[in-house]
């Protein structure tokens, strides 16, 4: 079975962002979780495109306060986990309602060779029928940029490491 890039509560308004007004939406927001069975770059999104009702957006990328071109991802260091989403903003509200929502994009795979000298792209898309702000279940959360999260695991501790933090609740 292949999951949706687009969860059920994928569509929503954006909500207001440094400077705007508070409470009135400054546009909409398509929440993509990654289709890939690890996780990768944030850098590995390349070529995002949005299609609401027809019309076609090309997004910036929203990263907690920030928000960046598409192309600005390739200077990013933080990673795009199986779990998170990654914030698509685009300039238009929509109304309360259905939509037909569609994203296209490439994922660049960095460990695949996918020719001579090249990491491995491939092309998706996912359309889908979405209701704006409606809510799921969901264990998700937003891709914030924060490089401060990502951290390696310590894979070398020792048995009495590992006890003293099971006790401390640090494990």
């Amino acid at each position: 079975m292949t999951l949706s890039a687009l969860r059920d509560d994928a569509l929503r308004s954006s909500p207001e962002r440094s400077g705007d007004v508070p409470g009135v939406s400054a546009g909409t927001e398509v929440r993509l979780s990654l289709p890939w069975i690890r996780s990768l770059p944030l850098a590995s999104l390349l070529d995002p495109v949005v299609h609401v009702g027809g019309r076609r957006y090309d997004p910036v990328i929203v990263l907690g306060d920030r928000r960046l071109a598409a192309a600005d991802l390739a200077d990013e260091e933080g990673w795009w986990y199986l779990q998170d989403r990654v914030v698509l903003g685009i300039p238009d509200a929509t109304t309360p309602g259905i939509h037909e929502v569609s994203v296209s994009f490439r994922l660049q795979i960095p460990y695949l060779p996918g020719g001579p000298g090249d990491p491995l792209r491939l092309p998706f898309v996912f359309t889908r029928e979405l209701e704006r702000d409606a809510t799921a279940s969901s264990v998700s959360r937003d891709v914030s940029g924060d490089v401060a999260r990502d951290v390696t695991p310590d894979v070398g501790r020792d048995a009495a490491g590992d006890a003293a933090r099971d006790a401390e609740g640090l494990s």
